[in-house]
């Protein structure tokens, strides 16, 4: 099996797949095989769940000093969000400007380029998440050298 095709085909890389415990009744994310809380007994009550993909803006931070090879994306907004389901993640909120990011606002998860590998051109994808009301599909393009200021 390729190496792209092994990646494609782990269904957490490229989706919101966390753990749902029948016990108490909670969700997980990233995917456990137990849950704390219950201990022993939640081995084997653990199901898959794919999360909706809609949450609310817990925290963000604007970030001015990308990280090394991301230079050409920043200034760019980073948030906690707490899905729906109940779970926080960390990750970035596109398509707007990054001060426009507030606690409370709804955000909603897109699939986006996170990156490339320069050496062999492997493009890395993953979620990011978009605000409501910012939901068109035009994604901002990244990659336009007009965007770059020198």
């Amino acid at each position: 099996m390729s190496v792209p095709r092994f990646w494609r085909e782990l269904d957490t890389r490229y989706n919101l797949i966390g753990s749902y415990c029948k016990i108490t009744d909670t969700y997980h994310y990233p995917r456990r095989s137990f849950n704390p809380e219950a201990g022993r007994e939640s081995i084997g009550s653990m199901e898959d769940y794919q999360f909706k993909g809609t949450g609310t803006v817990v925290t963000p931070t604007v970030v001015h000093q990308a990280q090394t090879g991301y230079e050409m994306f920043g200034p760019y907004c980073m948030a906690i969000i707490e899905l729906d389901e109940g779970p926080r993640i960390t990750s970035q909120i596109v398509d707007c400007r990054p001060d426009a990011v507030k606690s409370g606002m709804r955000v909603k998860s897109v699939f986006r380029k996170l990156g490339e590998d320069s050496e062999s051109g492997i493009l890395h994808y993953g979620t990011k998440f978009i605000l409501f009301g910012n939901d068109t599909d035009d994604e901002l393009d990244e990659d336009n050298i007009d965007n770059v200021e020198l």
